[in-house]
């Protein structure tokens, strides 16, 4: 049993950390246009931006159980399967980009004016202002947002073993539940809630050293 833990501890690990790799990147993307085309934006656009909100609103508003069904043709158009950690981190990644994009414009937004409009006089460019101002003054909420993200992905993998996703969650049901072996469960949660306080210590630690 312990190589069963080992392994499962494995694609955990493995699809917290490519989805929140993924989301994150995808996420910030649409945080950057989302704090570009805002009404007080560097570049406001409320056509661009009512699209945005709509789309990262309707898709934050699926229970993940359900979007990671019905996107099974999604998955395995990508992944080649619809089962197993690696076509868990598609909708690992969709679930968590919307969530991720809406935690980092706030992030960003809650950049003082002051510094923006500092960075414009001194003839800064909105690339410039951007990645050097915003995201620079930002980056401590960031760091912990983005231990939030790893911490609800880790939630969301461990959810997906309801439908064959791998991971802790998939031996927690199929031991733990379906075979009735209590200490199997017991285990896959304690390892789980080890991985939390893991993940939160190092985003805290990251966050004291930069802020």
């Amino acid at each position: 049993m312990l190589n069963e833990l080992l392994f499962a501890l494995w694609e955990t690990t493995y699809m917290v950390a490519l989805s929140t790799f993924f989301s994150g990147i995808f996420g910030f993307a649409l945080a950057i246009i989302m704090v570009l085309t805002g009404s007080n934006g560097l570049r406001p656009n409320k056509s661009i931006y009512s699209a945005l909100d709509v789309i990262v609103n309707l898709l934050r508003s699926f229970p993940f159980i359900i979007l990671m069904i019905a996107i099974i043709p999604l998955t395995r158009l990508i992944a080649g399967t619809s089962i197993g950690s690696t076509a868990s981190i598609v909708p690992l990644t969709i679930a968590a980009t919307p969530f991720v994009a809406r935690i980092m414009e706030g992030s960003l937004l809650e950049v003082e004016n002051g510094v923006i409009e500092a960075a414009r006089s001194f003839g800064a460019s909105d690339r410039q202002i951007i990645f050097g101002v915003m995201i620079k003054e930002a980056m401590p909420a960031i760091v912990l947002n983005w231990a939030v993200v790893a911490i609800n992905l880790l939630g969301y993998s461990a959810m997906a073993g309801v439908v064959g996703g791998g991971g802790l969650g998939d031996l927690a049901i199929k031991y733990g539940y379906n075979r009735f072996q209590t200490d199997v469960m017991i285990y896959s949660v304690a390892i789980l809630i080890v991985m939390v306080q893991v993940i939160q210590t190092v985003g805290n630690i990251v966050y004291e050293r930069i802020r």
